[in-house]
């Protein structure tokens, strides 16, 4: 990727505030290529969603591997004949399931309660700006009041 030489259009506290602004030029034509949302002061944010017990962890490792098991169930069902895809996608579900809370529950138990929470990490930024290629700005300057 070639870089180029850009112009700070606007500065925003708000990520969606940059975004409204690039939405109201690409509304309007402006060749949003030559745009850049850039996040300034960046740090991660691990907001904690509730205790990880054993038992939730198990759950958690049943759901998703429920999910896996009606992939592959889906999966050999392209191969089977008539309505016999039916049984073999809820035995791959119910299988799938019982894997991943054996799995789910070994690998937290395996922590020994080094991690007893579950949480979902962000990223956040100070400032986001919205920069153009100079060859833009003159243009791209009408949109910020």
């Amino acid at each position: 990727m070639t870089r180029r030489e850009s112009s700070l259009l606007a500065s925003f506290s708000d990520y969606l505030e940059a975004q409204r602004l690039v939405d109201r030029m690409s509304d309007d034509g402006f060749p949003v290529e030559s745009v850049r949302i850039i996040g300034d002061g960046v740090r991660t944010v691990e907001q904690v969603t509730g205790r990880m017990t054993r038992g939730r962890a198990a759950a958690a490792g049943a759901a998703s591997g429920a999910w896996f098991g009606v992939f592959i169930g889906l999966l050999f069902g392209l191969f089977t004949a008539g309505a016999a895809w039916v049984p073999l996608l809820l035995v791959s579900l119910v299988i799938g399931a019982f894997w991943g809370a054996v799995f789910g529950f070994v690998a937290h138990w395996s922590t020994r309660g080094q991690r007893d929470f579950s949480s979902v990490m962000t990223l956040q930024a100070q400032r986001y700006e919205v920069h153009v290629d100079q060859a833009m700005a003159a243009r791209a300057a009408r949109y910020v009041l």
